[in-house]
């Protein structure tokens, strides 16, 4: 049997496609006669197309009591070589091979996610022993050991600071867009990234237990709970096995006619049938990538036309990812929100943190004038930035640096920062000559497609869901200004995970959209899952089933409505071509078909599928 397995796993597509030009060559050749050799060219047909669906039922029916439309096809092709009929047994094989053809074109192959997450595991740790530093392997960590991280280092093992202050990237845990100011007794998780300062911590989690170990865990098992969608002929095979079989033997016992039998049975071939899904789901997918969608799994729209929620994460999925000033105000009458504005790009000018930088950027868009270099400069890890801009020292940085300087937050800018924190902003706070001059609200821009995008979510019957690893004051501005009334903050990957399972144990399928490698589980743990794949990283695109390449959410509603529109279209498909071989079968029986004419006949119905499936190309929903 494993021998008879290696046979029909010899071939690539590649290799299909030859031998279905050939056959189709030989199919050819043989109607009309082309070529004086002792044998009908219809065996080519047969032998290339038609052996490896006798050995596909013969292993499924042996090895599993499988019954699928392969059977039937070759109880068809058996009883047409035995009665002469070699055309028609070699037209049914080549018909059978191409849907399989068609069907192999829409499924992806291999994955590398899972290989680019573990990419990701720290190889080696910075332990301090006897007064000094030891490297060792991350595996040989143990709980309680005192670890040094280096800016710019991976955190190897999850674990509580002891000493230091930093700013950790977290976004592979939990795609915040900005880093996370850390301090003495904070946690810090395995996988994240060390951006300024030096600090020490105490393991507390290690090996398999650590976070980045948790998710790769997560991501390998996250689709063993995610059906796949069996072939509609497959799932009919047995009816319509039972059916021709009990269909033909009654023809023969009433008529003697045998080849009336082998009529039915060839009549009865699910050609059709097997195009139906394949065609549709082909064209669906050359529509769904002149939209920018990279279908990854060949039953991803199948499932799709299933989904009755779509969840969104936040950070570079509805906003950019990037943030942007969005508030600038002066406490100083003496300073202009302007010169506020410019004191701080210039204390932010040779600042490697992603806020610092934000501020230098947006601050040079907004106005034509140069930044004035600070004539010394300090950064503060966990803190912010201390400078000499001018003849004004000059700090931009949290309440914590203010406190230390001995500078008062006095209420009236304690409320105006409250009101931004709520809004989901992030605040500098800047100080001129040790007086509190002024603040800056920093917020993730929001795509300005996104709010309709999620109004065109919702006209597609599917309700849109916010599940995001931000804090709750960013997630429930975001979900206000978009209309979404459920959301979910402080998500880390589990978090998801769990939504997704208790939405399907409630009877809901759930499509994913997201592009953090945090989103990689849900991504592949959710009925479907789609991957922003132009800011997007390689994991999450790995564990999508669909990628969408330019990042233009737009775009999702359409492909919510071509996926029912394609599944209409299989259901037309099938009902014709079972329609048309109930006919044919009638036609059968009273002796007017024979195999020839009845193989010619019910290909016709394949031809139609083909036909109606290609209007899919161009399909799109007048809104």
């Amino acid at each position: 049997m494993k021998k008879l397995e290696a046979l029909l796993e010899w071939g690539g597509t590649k290799k299909d496609i030859t031998l279905l030009v050939i056959s189709a060559a030989a199919l050819i050749c043989s109607i009309f006669d082309l070529l004086p050799l002792p044998f009908d060219p219809a065996w080519v047909s047969i032998a290339l197309c038609g052996i490896p669906i006798i050995l596909e039922a013969v292993i499924g029916l042996v090895t599993a009591f499988d019954i699928k439309a392969d059977v039937l096809v070759s109880l068809a092709l058996i009883a047409s070589v035995l009665i002469g009929e070699d055309f028609a047994a070699g037209e049914v094989a080549f018909i059978m091979q191409l849907g399989a053809l068609l069907e192999d074109l829409t499924v992806a192959k291999a994955r590398a996610g899972i290989e680019r997450l573990v990419h990701l595991t720290p190889r080696t740790a910075r332990v301090l022993r006897d007064g000094g530093e030891e490297i060792l392997p991350a595996e040989q960590v143990r709980v309680g050991d005192v670890l040094r991280v280096l800016p710019g280092e991976t955190v190897p093992v999850d674990g509580v600071i002891q000493a230091g202050q930093t700013s950790i990237d977290q976004a592979v845990m939990t795609g915040e867009s900005m880093p996370v100011d850390k301090g003495v007794g904070d946690e810090v998780s395995s996988g994240t990234v060390n951006q300024f300062g030096s600090f020490d911590m105490r393991a507390t989690k290690v090996g398999e237990d650590s976070s980045i170990q948790r998710m790769i865990r997560l991501v390998q098992s996250a689709d063993a709970g995610k059906a796949k969608i069996v072939g509609l002929a497959d799932r009919w095979a047995t009816w319509v096995v039972v059916i021709a079989l009990t269909a033909a033997v009654l023809t023969w016992l009433f008529t003697g006619q045998i080849i009336r039998s082998v009529t039915i049975l060839v009549v009865f071939c699910p050609c059709a049938l097997v195009l139906a899904t394949p065609t549709a789901i082909m064209a669906a997918i050359g529509n769904a990538t002149k939209h920018g969608f990279l279908v990854r799994e060949g039953d991803a729209l199948e499932r799709l036309a299933a989904v009755s929620k779509c969840t969104f994460d936040k950070t570079g999925t509805l906003t950019y990812g990037t943030p942007r000033v969005a508030a600038v105000q002066s406490f100083l009458p003496e300073l202009s929100e302007e010169a506020v504005y410019a004191l701080a790009a210039s204390a932010e000018l040779r600042s490697e943190h992603p806020i610092g930088k934000a501020v230098v950027r947006c601050c040079r868009a907004s106005s034509n004038a140069e930044i004035a270099p600070p004539e010394s400069f300090r950064m503060l890890p966990g803190r912010g930035v201390e400078a000499e801009v001018g003849r004004h020292t000059v700090i931009a940085g949290n309440p914590e640096l203010l406190a230390e300087r001995g500078i008062p937050l006095e209420d009236g800018a304690r409320t105006a920062a409250e009101t931004y924190l709520a809004e989901g902003c992030t605040v500098i706070y800047l100080a001129v000559d040790k007086r509190l001059a002024g603040l800056l609200a920093l917020a993730d821009t929001l795509r300005p497609e996104a709010a309709g995008t999620i109004r065109q979510v919702k006209r597609a019957g599917v309700t849109p869901v916010l599940l995001t690893g931000d804090h709750e004051e960013a997630a429930r501005q975001i979900a206000g200004q978009l209309a979404i009334e459920e959301y979910r903050a402080g998500c880390l990957p589990e978090d998801k995970l769990d939504y997704i399972d208790v939405s399907e144990r409630q009877g809901q399928q759930v499509c994913m959209i997201g592009d953090g490698i945090n989103d990689a589980p849900a991504l592949k743990r959710a009925f479907v899952g789609i991957a922003m794949g132009g800011v997007g990283s390689d994991i999450a695109v790995d564990a999508a089933d669909i990628a969408l390449v330019d990042d233009a959410i737009r775009e999702i509603p359409h492909l919510l409505r071509l996926s029912r529109r394609m599944m209409r279209t299989i259901r037309h498909n099938l009902a014709f071509s079972m329609t048309l071989n109930f006919i044919a079968i009638a036609l059968a029986i009273t002796g007017i078909l024979n195999p020839v004419v009845g193989a010619l006949v019910h290909n016709a119905g394949s031809v139609f599928v083909i036909i109606n499936s290609a209007f899919l190309l161009k399909w799109r929903e007048k809104t």
